[in-house]
């Protein structure tokens, strides 16, 4: 889509009413513009609804359309509505086959925002209009009339460098977001893990970062038996995709992604039920959110030291596969007993994460669409994070709040640790008991990131002996869009917009 800042409407434009409950439509400054005709009948439509939250087209006497949105406002946390409703404005254009579309900067701004907060509104904006404009139909037969997309976009505001700066930001970060649900979207039997790391190593040709694939014997001598032991059951073959993003000074720590890229997951020979899975293409969700978090930061040229990792394997039943009771000793010489084969994110992810300290990093985050257990706590409105360092937390916490990606905490205390004690290994794959999945999920990936003992003259978590700061995201509730989204059926691209914003910062 074509997004610009103009401070003037197109004729060309259909233009869009946006008010809020308390708001009076005839101070609106395209209601100002609008013919003297049309005008009674827009206050007409506006005063009937007056009290509800709707969204429709007009078709006014002079021959124009006008599309007008009403939403109450959430004054708690205003931009929950906010966000909705720039979806909602390009699902309508959309329904009515508009393709060009002007709006009021204004409109979606929280009230006495500052100048700052206007840039934030244009370039969220431009994001949640390319969001919102995406479908995935690449394997569609093209109807005669083409597909019904928005093709141009007018924000209407007083034009400057910064706000310009702004749309065109958030245009490459909904971009990189779609690329990414593309990706999750693409069936099982066409993203292996090859051509996962080739997706990652075109992103990275693109979008300007170091790219390099590990194959399976480089995998091996590493001595990853976590990624190794998954992969076993398919004829496709592991991949162990670095990216490399070196723009921040020579002395500061890189931040570390690892994203879970299991390019199809079965289940293995705890094969899934047919009604679990349908979606297990998307389950390198993670693996792709990495890819194009780096990409989106490379195009934005942010001055950070950033890597991505992405183990990609496919878990498939064979008579190869990994079985249950298994024993697989990872990098970092830990062993993972084996209880579940279906349990196998953590068990590659075991492995990345032990490859992440070779960085001396800064802060880890890893990403997946670990448990289904996740999804049960907290439905499919927010991820689940968990994290050794609660300032870190909260600022993540907060940057979802401002982009759409919601997340919420759940604890990440020593006392689950007794859950995922092996008995013939160090740790196992799942808990003892069916409760609290997501959490000891969570519990299973901090034994892979610890450090040594901490010394008893360290008192702050954080700064403990040998540990590194780490955030884990469980995405599973907010792998797939739901209907209240106002977003196209398919993968939800989550947690990139939040990771994009969270390491600009």
């Amino acid at each position: 889509m074509n997004i610009k800042l103009s401070s003037k409407t197109k004729d060309s434009s259909t233009p869009v009413f946006l008010f809020k409950n308390g708001k009076k439509i005839e101070n609106h400054v395209f209601f100002r513009n609008s013919a003297d005709a049309d005008k009674d009948y827009i206050k007409l439509f506006a005063d009937k609804n007056r009290d509800d939250e709707f969204a429709a087209c007009l078709f006014l006497s002079s021959g124009k359309k006008v599309l007008i949105l009403k939403t109450k406002e959430n004054k708690k946390n205003p931009l929950r509505k906010i966000i909705i409703s720039m979806r909602r404005i390009i699902s309508l254009a959309k329904k009515e086959k508009i393709k060009e579309i002007a709006v009021n900067l204004e409109d979606f701004t929280p009230a006495g925002a500052k100048e700052s907060g206007l840039i934030e509104t244009a370039e969220l904006l431009a994001t949640q209009f390319e969001l919102a404009n995406f479908e995935f139909n690449n394997y569609k037969t093209t109807p005669k009339g083409g597909w019904n997309y928005v093709e141009r976009a007018f924000i209407i505001a007083k034009e400057n460098a910064s706000l310009e700066k702004a749309v065109a930001n958030g245009k490459i970060i909904g971009e990189e977001i779609n690329k990414a649900r593309t990706l999750s979207n693409t069936p099982g039997g066409d993203m292996t893990p090859q051509k996962l790391a080739e997706a990652a190593s075109k992103a990275g040709r693109d979008a300007g970062f170091r790219v390099k694939i590990l194959g399976e014997n480089e995998i091996k001598k590493l001595k990853m038996g976590g990624v190794l032991g998954v992969a076993k059951g398919s004829v496709e073959r592991p991949k162990f995709i670095i990216m490399e993003y070196f723009k921040g000074a020579k002395k500061d720590k890189p931040i570390v992604l690892v994203g879970k890229g299991v390019t199809f997951d079965t289940g293995g020979l705890n094969l899934k039920p047919d009604n679990y899975i349908y979606e297990m293409h998307m389950d390198m969700s993670g693996g792709a959110a990495v890819t194009h978090v780096m990409a989106a930061l490379a195009r934005l040229k942010v001055k950070k030291n950033i890597i991505g990792l992405v183990p990609a394997v496919e878990n498939m039943p064979s008579g190869s596969s990994y079985h249950p009771g298994d024993l697989l000793r990872t990098m970092s010489g830990k062993t993972i007993e084996v209880l579940n084969t279906d349990a196998e994110g953590r068990v590659i992810l075991a492995d990345a994460l032990e490859y992440s300290k070779k960085y001396k990093p800064e802060l880890v985050i890893d990403i997946a669409t670990l448990t289904g257990a996740a999804m049960a706590a907290l439905g499919q409105r927010a991820s689940a994070i968990f994290s050794t360092d609660r300032k870190i937390e909260k600022e993540m916490i907060e940057a979802g709040e401002k982009t759409g990606d919601y997340l919420w905490p759940l604890p990440l205390w020593e006392e689950y640790e007794e859950e995922i004690k092996g008995t013939f290994g160090d740790f196992a794959n799942i808990g003892k008991t069916r409760y609290g999945g997501a959490i000891t999920a969570a519990v299973f990936l901090w034994q892979f990131v610890k450090g040594d003992p901490p010394s008893p003259k360290l008192r702050r978590a954080s700064k403990k002996q040998g540990e590194i700061p780490w955030v884990h995201l469980d995405i599973a509730p907010r792998m797939t869009t739901i209907e209240s989204d106002s977003l196209s059926k398919g993968a939800a691209g989550a947690s990139i917009a939040l990771l994009t914003k969270f390491l600009r910062k």
